[in-house]
């Protein structure tokens, strides 16, 4: 699958003006984080790039180091590992600002199917799945929001990897095969939109599931490879 050169254009200039914009809030957060629990500022997570290519994914640390291993690739709601501080970090999803390096760098696009953990995408991937491997993994797609504003909040406990794999990835994926068949300029913008939306409404103690139009044919496809 070709990427469209307005993509790649687009990805590099608006990761670029989010680094400089944000920069003053990525210091705050690394000070926060340092204060708040001894480790590294950033964690470095391997994951599933396009055309099946591993790259390593950046993001702020929001656990304790010396909780963070071994332990479950999932993060469950209201998770042990995850101090004060990273918990709101996760909230205004300030954690991720760090993958704009990865845009940058051409591991990753603005949206995109969200990146998975290779053991997951070997042990759980089914045929039709590897299709969300053909473009760029990205910051943002629809099964990203399905997960932000209503999976993420159910997983809990012990099981939350296991929760993952059977109850929320199918339908997560599904909705990211949507966006992979149906990619273009302005549903990239429309997702961009809806995603600063259910941000915003987290922080002011609002959250509700995101618009998801494409609920429909993703449950139809899921029916259809049952």
């Amino acid at each position: 699958m070709t990427e469209p050169r307005w993509k790649r254009a687009f990805d590099v200039i608006a990761a670029a003006l989010g680094l400089l914009v944000t920069a003053p809030l990525l210091v705050l957060a690394a000070l926060g984080i340092r204060l708040s629990s001894p480790g590294p500022v950033l964690y470095r997570a391997r994951r599933v790039g396009r055309r099946g290519d591993l790259f390593t994914m950046y993001k702020l640390r929001t656990m304790h180091a010396t909780r963070a291993a071994p332990g479950s690739a999932i993060t469950a709601h209201e998770d042990p590992r995850v101090f004060p501080w990273g918990r709101l970090l996760r909230r205004a999803k300030i954690d991720e600002l760090p993958q704009l390096v990865n845009v940058l760098r051409g591991d990753m696009a603005i949206v995109g199917p969200r990146p998975e953990d290779p053991a997951i995408v070997e042990q759980h991937y089914q045929a039709q799945h590897y299709e969300t491997l053909l473009v760029r993994p990205g910051l943002t797609s629809p099964g990203t929001l399905y997960y932000f504003t209503v999976a993420e909040s159910r997983l809990s406990g012990d099981d939350a990897e296991q929760h993952y794999i059977r109850s929320v990835l199918p339908l997560k994926l599904a909705l990211d095969l949507v966006y992979v068949r149906s990619a273009g300029w302005r549903y990239d913008l429309t997702l961009i939109g809806r995603t600063i939306g259910a941000i915003g409404r987290s922080l002011v103690g609002r959250p509700r599931p995101a618009r998801l139009p494409e609920l429909r044919d993703a449950r139809q496809a899921l029916e259809g490879a049952a």
